[in-house]
């Protein structure tokens, strides 16, 4: 959500990026997230001729940017799929210095109506990241059982009217197919209690839907392990999310590398635990300025960790 549409523009916690990845100029970095390249500009301008950066990102028209503005550089390879796939490419194989995940939906994706991620902007309800592959939101949804339906919104958006939302879903789509972005908000808004909430009713569902179709929070999962099993030792992990499901995943996954677990005297004594992470940052949010001139940064958490360990 925080890659920026226009080079102009500074992507979200740019300068708190940066430093946490701490680029040193002969190094291997690795965007997961290229967007609109943002976070990658920044990394290559510290890059000297013996750096490599890496790039990498689901939506095709992402990688047409990163071919335009970066395919002649001899430092930068691009890759077309999801982070979670970074262990399998041979670039990384050398072992990483630092890897970034810019999570969520970019500016470009949620400004362009077409793209059907915005309930702002009506457009065919698509919502994929990559819109060659895959099912996609309005195929979903004209198919998925009731139960399903509910389950999604529930699990992935933490929407307290997911049943009554997806039994409306189900009797609307019985008389026409659900096909457009406004088809769907509308329907959502007319079944939701009016309250005083600042946000749109339909932007739960929206969230939900988009994280399931993507396979985000699972991606995220394989992404994280794949980013550990590629960083060298001294190496810097930098996550930003936009929503608590996915800052949790990251938080717990830091955790996890960095603390022991916690004790219980009933059980026998576990081997001793070794941290393999050290979590440099915290939970990091953007200044009161960036908020005032991107407001879509409100909701922007950065998380920091590095890799522990003897170098080779």
């Amino acid at each position: 959500m925080g890659r920026t549409a226009s080079a102009g523009h500074l992507p979200v916690m740019y300068a708190q990026v940066l430093d946490g990845l701490r680029v040193v100029g002969d190094g291997t970095y690795l965007d997961g997230t290229f967007g609109r390249g943002g976070h990658a500009r920044g990394v290559l301008d510290q890059l000297g001729p013996d750096g490599r950066l890496l790039v990498m990102d689901k939506d095709p028209e992402a990688i047409a940017v990163a071919e335009r503005e970066f395919g002649a550089d001899p430092r930068v390879s691009i890759f077309r799929g999801s982070f979670a796939q970074l262990a399998g490419w041979d670039a990384t194989a050398a072992g990483l210095d630092g890897v970034l995940f810019d999570l969520g939906v970019s500016s470009p994706q949620l400004d362009v109506a077409e793209r059907g991620f915005s309930f702002g902007k009506d457009g065919p309800l698509d919502m994929r990241m990559d819109p060659e592959s895959g099912v996609s939101a309005a195929e979903w949804i004209n198919t998925a059982s009731e139960k399903e339906i509910a389950d999604v919104l529930w699990t992935f958006g933490e929407e307290r009217q997911s049943r009554r939302i997806a039994r409306a879903i189900v009797a609307r789509r019985g008389d026409a197919r659900i096909e457009r972005t406004a088809q769907l908000a509308d329907l959502i808004a007319s079944v939701m209690p009016r309250g005083d909430s600042k946000i749109h009713p339909a932007t739960r569902s929206f969230q939900a839907i988009r994280i399931f179709i993507n396979r985000e929070l699972g991606d995220l999962e394989d992404g994280l392990d794949a980013a550990m099993a590629r960083l060298k030792p001294g190496g810097r992990l930098a996550v930003i999310s936009f929503q608590s499901l996915e800052d949790r995943i990251v938080k717990q996954f830091i955790a996890r590398h960095a603390k022991a677990p916690a004790g219980n005297r009933r059980m026998p004594v576990e081997a001793e635990f070794t941290p393999t992470l050290r979590d440099v940052s915290g939970a990091l949010k953007a200044t009161d300025a960036e908020i005032a001139a991107n407001p879509r940064a409100r909701s922007a958490v950065l998380r920091v960790a590095e890799k522990l360990g003897a170098a080779a």
